[in-house]
């Protein structure tokens, strides 16, 4: 499956925000967005016009996956499963991408970023429940705890993350012991405990179209 490699920086400029793709390089000085660098492209200091509503609900769409670092046709599965869930669509499309295991290991802290959490399970440094794990987007359930194996390599990077991390809070609804390795998923995360700042009811309707 195809993956952006290009500059990540350049998205965070294309949106207009932070996405927080470098990990801790997001706060450092020298950021573009905190620099008010203008959108990439020929016409990015351009003055734009007042946006139409489908792309206000594009970019709230395409906010959304590139700060979880998903292709289109992944992005779109995980809307579809939203909709065969109960409950309201928005959240729950929200919950499931939180629920990814790559995403869980940057929120426990093993990894300094979520493209750098996806490359640290896919190498297989992680296990899950005791037993290895190398799919991101794997779904974890309630109750699943997730290790760094014990290796010198992956406990070596996985520490270097969470020594990074330190001013980084551990989501209430994970609980993380950074003397074993180890974190648990407590419980599924509210729309109140979850970060992104996006209007995910943009998404559902861009997609409803």
């Amino acid at each position: 499956m195809g993956r952006y490699t290009g500059p990540v920086c350049r998205q965070c400029r294309r949106e207009g925000m932070k996405l927080f793709l470098k990990g801790a390089r997001c706060y450092m000085a020298k950021c573009p967005i905190d620099q008010g660098r203008p959108a990439p492209g020929m016409h990015g200091m351009r003055r734009s016009r007042k946006a139409s509503e489908y792309n206000v609900q594009l970019r709230e769409k395409q906010r959304l996956r590139r700060q979880y670092g998903m292709q289109e046709g992944q992005f779109h599965r995980v809307f579809i499963e939203a909709l065969r869930r109960p409950g309201v669509t928005g959240e729950t499309m929200l919950q499931i991408v939180e629920m990814r295991l790559d995403n869980l290991v940057y929120r426990l802290g093993f990894a300094s970023s979520r493209r750098a959490a996806r490359q640290f399970v896919m190498h297989g440094h992680v296990t899950v429940n005791g037993r290895k794990a190398s799919i991101p987007s794997m779904q974890v359930r309630v109750g699943s705890v997730i290790e760094v194996r014990d290796r010198p390599k992956s406990r070596e990077m996985a520490a270097r993350s969470l020594e990074a991390a330190t001013a980084q809070q551990t989501p209430t609804w994970l609980a993380v012991n950074t003397k074993t390795f180890q974190g648990e998923v407590l419980a599924i995360p509210t729309r109140e405990q979850i970060a992104p700042v996006v209007d995910e009811q943009a998404i559902v309707e861009l997609y409803s179209r």
